[in-house]
């Protein structure tokens, strides 16, 4: 499967938008401005690919993107920004639920964004009940991997294991958006959630 033939398709902001086609979804959740797109960029191997925003809170809708016409990358709002308003993390938390709900049976493997510095919070705990809810696979990127000393990286990924209560089932990369640390991994991960459904 070739990522750089990944192209942007929609932005959409009602379920009616949302693909109908019944080939596989992986799908990217995360905290604002955990690197969401930032990861998809180095996935895709195309900067700038999907829009990074130094302001928080910017992706306010769920964008599609086609893989090489074999299956359907899609990127959720962010969740969890604080400064914006309680309508519009309203909006957002409605449009992650409706995807979820409204694309479930082609949904593949969830791929959740974390910082490896810092401890999960509420919200990431949140969302991975709600993963197990909808019953979908899951894969932990612990972004920003760069940012932490040799020392740090093996508590950090225990600390994120434990908080999020992840199983032995549920995959965890160390991952790096600026570095590329761990890239092959990951696009192998998503490469055979799309190729085995």
């Amino acid at each position: 499967m070739d990522f750089r033939k990944t192209e942007f398709v929609r932005s959409a902001a009602k379920a009616k938008d949302f693909p109908n086609d019944p080939s596989p979804r992986v799908v990217f959740v995360g905290r604002s401005n955990v690197g969401k797109s930032s990861t998809i960029n180095a996935v895709v191997g195309k900067k700038g690919f999907a829009r990074v925003s130094s302001v928080p809170g910017k992706t306010v809708f769920v964008n599609l993107f086609r893989v090489d016409e074999k299956g359907w990358l899609i990127d959720l709002p962010g969740y969890g920004y604080s400064k914006t308003s309680k309508e519009e993390r309203e909006r957002y938390s409605n449009l992650i639920d409706e995807y979820l709900t409204a694309d479930q049976e082609n949904i593949v493997r969830i791929y959740m964004i974390v910082d490896a510095r810092h401890k999960p919070t509420a919200d990431d705990v949140t969302m991975v009940q709600w993963v197990r809810h909808y019953g979908s696979p899951l894969t932990v990127v612990a972004n920003k991997l760069d940012k932490l000393k040799k020392s740090e990286i093996e508590p950090n990924l225990a600390r994120i294991r434990e908080v999020l209560m992840l199983g032995e089932e549920d995959v965890l990369i160390p991952f790096s958006a600026e570095k590329g640390t761990n890239c092959d991994l990951l696009k192998a991960d998503i490469q055979k959630a799309i190729e085995e459904n």
